[in-house]
């Protein structure tokens, strides 16, 4: 990275009020690329940024503490192919982060937008904490540029994690963060954003950001349904968030995915089939629309009469979709034996709770 060229950090973080702070004490600008770098550098404290001069790292401190980092960990855990993380907040709030690694080489990570959620869906777990918070753009960013991942970004960027990402505006800076050259870097298409539907700020997502990949929830075919795993399909329908893909869709030809988590004598019969396909057939272009078929993980919190279905009825369920002209594949899933599959973030760290107690 070249840090003579670093432009302006996007807004409402932390490194804004830091390089606001340096210009109203008439600080040259190169000591704000000095520290950004180092910190990308896996730089932590202020102290640890030897190139700025000493009464300058102690002005810091002072005026933002001992670290420009907004997460600390917790606890972490691994599998093969899975490391989660479990981070604190300065105000203590709880998230979790999954790094997950492909056979292939490629890495992704996926990341929380809040702290909890405050949706209710009745398949998750981290539905089951409430919502605590939304994250800050820099608590946001701060799961992917954390020194504990020694300076290594991820292949791809997934708003999978605790939370609904829509719900929160923050992931529009966090997202301009990622992709902003001397920050993240990344190319808009290698991170992905994932919603049970939340249709005003998927309508701003398309319109800001049209080459970020997005992913809607839709798991039921029919509204009645649906609400009953997705409360917030009574105030935006899953109608008007096909609407606001539809015309997405039409304006850029990008492809889009639809969930489609799988529970076993719920929502796996040949009437949701024959639902889904309609469903997807009446899209403009419907070839552009692809199904990622999920097998329901159980997890703690979530309804305890749903249960995961057999590893053949979901292979069978997607060659039925196949068969029917619809482009449709199973969702590789990695951590389910550290409860960091789909659905299942914050489940370890709950129960453990609830045991001490």
């Amino acid at each position: 990275m070249n840090i003579t060229s670093l432009p302006s950090p996007p807004s409402g973080g932390i490194l804004e009020h830091i390089q606001s702070f340096l210009t109203s004490k008439d600080i040259p600008s190169y000591r704000f690329r000095q520290l950004v770098h180092a910190l990308q550098q896996g730089s932590v404290n202020f102290e640890d940024v030897k190139e700025l001069p000493k009464p300058l790292r102690e002005q810091l401190v002072s005026r933002f503490g001992i670290t420009p980092l907004p997460l600390t960990i917790v606890e972490s855990h691994a599998s093969k192919q899975v490391e989660k993380i479990l981070f604190e907040t300065r105000s203590k709030a709880k998230i979790e982060t999954v790094l997950s690694h492909y056979r292939s080489g490629w890495t992704s990570m996926c990341i929380s937008s809040q702290s909890g959620c405050g949706l209710g869906c009745s398949f998750c777990a981290t539905a089951a904490m409430g919502l605590m918070r939304n994250l800050t753009a820099d608590e946001i960013c701060a799961q992917v540029f954390h020194s504990h991942w020694q300076r290594k970004l991820p292949d791809s960027i997934a708003f999978m994690g605790m939370g609904e990402a829509l719900a929160n505006p923050n992931i529009f800076t966090a997202i301009k963060a990622f992709t902003t050259k001397g920050y993240g870097g990344l190319s808009q298409r290698r991170i992905t954003v994932s919603t049970v539907g939340f249709a005003p700020h998927l309508e701003r997502l398309v319109h800001e950001f049209p080459n970020v990949t997005i992913t809607l929830s839709v798991h039921s075919p029919f509204p009645e349904q649906r609400a009953e795993l997705i409360p917030l399909e009574t105030k935006f329908p899953l109608a008007d968030n096909l609407a606001v893909l539809d015309q997405y869709v039409r304006t850029y030809n990008r492809k889009v995915y639809l969930a489609y988590l799988l529970i076993k004598d719920l929502n796996d019969t040949e009437e949701h089939l024959d639902a889904l396909v309609a469903m997807v057939k009446a899209q403009y272009r419907p070839e552009l629309y692809h199904i990622s078929v999920i097998r329901y993980n159980q997890a703690f919190g979530a309804n305890a009469a749903y249960q995961q279905p057999t590893a053949e009825k979901v292979s069978m369920f997607v060659a039925q979709l196949q068969s029917r002209g619809i482009h449709a594949t199973r969702r590789t899933q990695f951590g389910s034996g550290i409860e960091a599959a789909c659905g299942q973030l914050h489940a370890t760290h709950e129960q453990k709770k609830n045991r001490s107690k």
